[in-house]
């Protein structure tokens, strides 16, 4: 069986340049064997967060929100496409992460970050990390820093020039990270059901 990734992303400018990791990730992963797909938070459209998922009564939450919501809860792993805005995280993805909470429990996420410049989001990342895990995900180890991102992949998402080149070296350990905890989470969670 493929493992089940969401891919999620969450610019909501009108020239969104991290949209070619997404696209990407998505197709790399797919490649790999894993059914992969892209949660794109502007399409997703959910307001700015007032009350999450689990505060609305049953069958009363928006439909996007509770279609979104069994993606979540039937996904195996999770790839956070994290802009860094300012030193921190890109508002657009930390609104739609927020409207959740269990849905989020016992899987592995990994965070690939990006930025226009040399750090390539390393700072977002560093925030995702513990707030990822505030939220009941184990966060690999393995990153991807994309920057420039504009010069390291096409509109297409196709890698291009030595940036390209690098994210391509880079992809195959933190897809094999992914797939590893991924697989642990899997086989742990059908063995032993969580502690809470």
């Amino acid at each position: 069986m493929a493992d089940r990734i969401l891919v999620l992303y969450g610019s909501y400018r009108s020239d969104r340049r991290g949209i070619r990791l997404a696209d990407f990730l998505v197709s790399r992963l797919g490649q790999k064997g894993a059914a992969a797909e892209l949660i794109d938070a502007k399409a997703v459209g959910l307001p700015m967060l007032d009350r999450m998922y689990k505060e609305h009564g049953p069958g009363t939450a928006p439909t996007n929100m509770e279609a979104l919501a069994t993606k979540i809860r039937e996904a195996d792993a999770f790839v956070f496409v994290a802009g860094e805005y300012n030193w921190g995280v890109q508002p657009g993805l930390k609104n739609l992460t927020d409207h959740f909470l269990e849905e989020w429990f016992w899987r592995p996420a990994a965070i690939a970050s990006y930025s226009f410049g040399r750090i390539a989001g390393a700072r977002s990342s560093t925030a995702w990390r513990a707030t990822l895990g505030e939220m009941g995900m184990v966060v690999i180890s393995s990153t991807l820093t994309v920057g420039p991102v504009h010069e390291a992949l096409d509109p297409a998402g196709h890698p291009t020039g030595a940036a390209g080149e690098a994210l391509v070296r880079a992809f195959g350990r933190f897809a094999d990270d992914l797939a590893w905890w991924t697989e642990a989470a899997r086989s742990q969670r059908a063995k032993t059901p969580p502690p809470y």
